[in-house]
């Protein structure tokens, strides 16, 4: 296991559900030596239910504002910096993004919208995507990628094997360490 350097900031992976946030911060997290906190495993384990049971039962506003205040306190502890992946919408809160690019280097995992789709048609466990034709996936798609946007690096993913992908976002540490 490599240690490799001492982190100043977070490092906070984002993009569109599917895009493989969770496996990549795992793997990122191995390879630097550091922890790894999925925001969602999170609420999940705070809530004790699954992402689209909070959805069903408690509905999507209600998720957004556990999401954040979860997000925010995983943000704000600065003992030793980690590795976050955010849910999907997360990076989308005005509140949010700021305390992101404030205190942490943020990562966006960018795919060409066919290869998500695709992914995203075989998954029965995403709320926000339930019942829609793949058009609406790729215009929902199209509006998150604007906020992804304004992420600190883009990391474009297709055609790279998972390591590969974990390599470029240390190459783009090992720059900021310096």
């Amino acid at each position: 296991m490599q240690k490799f350097m001492k982190l100043k900031k977070n490092i906070v992976l984002l993009g569109m559900m599917g895009s493989g946030k969770t496996t990549i911060g795992e793997l990122l997290s191995k390879k630097i030596n550091t922890e790894f906190i999925d925001i969602d495993k999170k609420i999940e384990e705070i809530e004790q239910l699954k992402i689209e049971q909070i959805f069903t039962l408690k509905g999507e506003d209600y998720f957004r504002k556990i999401e954040h205040d979860i997000t925010q306190s995983y943000l704000k502890k600065n003992e030793t910096s980690k590795v976050i992946s955010l849910g999907g919408g997360a990076f989308l809160n005005k509140k949010l993004r700021q305390t992101i690019k404030d205190n942490s280097l943020s990562f966006w995992l960018d795919w060409e919208s066919a290869t998500l789709v695709k992914r995203l048609k075989k998954s029965s466990k995403r709320p926000l995507i339930k019942g829609l034709n793949e058009n609406q996936i790729k215009n929902m798609l199209v509006e998150r990628n604007k906020f992804y946007a304004k992420s600190d690096h883009k990391i474009k993913c297709e055609n790279h094997k998972k390591n590969e992908i974990v390599d470029k976002i240390e190459t783009v540490l090992k720059k900021n360490e310096s």
